[in-house]
């Protein structure tokens, strides 16, 4: 599952492509002083955009992944057959990446890194997907990337894929009235690009 992405566009750029969906963004803790994140993994501080207590959309900073029993990351939550209702948030990208086995070559001795994908939204710099945040014990407040199953882009490259919002969904993602079984959804066919990184 996806455990890499990067975002390259500014907070401010983000703020200002917001303001086009005609909804109040606010920055509760200040504008973030963050630039470029050309790797975000696991455990990683990256934007969130979720909704506070009066429904207005918020951008804050915080973890990606929190803790299950046992101490493994939760970076991926499966959205297939679940009601979200709370902890609804938007991860501002430029892309993310996905990984394959390299093909079997009897002749190349040792271990090969994986192929390394980048996927991006055709039409668009930046986009969100949809991801939830909780608050725990060990890491404080932390978000997940929910995954739905792999539409006809993702399908060569990985099972699953994590869900990807249009800009017209963004709003409804946030408004936890709406059923999120409605939004988690793959994208159609030639919806995102890819490009082969390694």
């Amino acid at each position: 599952m996806c455990n890499e992405a990067y975002r390259r566009t500014q907070i401010g750029e983000i703020a200002r492509d917001w303001s086009e969906t005609r909804i109040p963004l606010v920055f509760p803790e200040g504008l973030p002083n963050v630039g470029e994140q050309p790797s975000i993994r696991i455990t990683d501080r990256a934007p969130i955009i979720r909704a506070d207590r009066d429904g207005t959309p918020e951008l804050v900073m915080r973890r990606w992944s929190w803790l299950a029993q046992g101490g493994r990351p939760v970076y991926n939550f499966r959205s297939d057959g679940r009601q979200i209702d709370s902890g609804r948030c938007l991860i501002p990208v430029d892309g993310f990446f996905e990984f394959t086995d390299p093909p079997k070559d009897s002749t190349v001795k040792g271990r090969r890194p994986k192929s390394k994908w980048a996927f991006t939204l055709n039409d668009h710099s930046w986009f969100c997907i949809a991801g939830i945040w909780q608050t725990h014990a060990e890491v404080g407040e932390a978000w997940s990337m929910l995954t739905c199953p792999p539409g006809p882009d993702i399908a060569p490259y990985h099972d699953r894929q994590v869900v990807v919002l249009g800009r017209e969904d963004w709003a409804q993602w946030l408004d936890r009235l709406i059923p999120s079984a409605e939004l988690c959804r793959p994208l159609a066919r030639g919806s995102l690009s890819v490009e082969q990184i390694r």
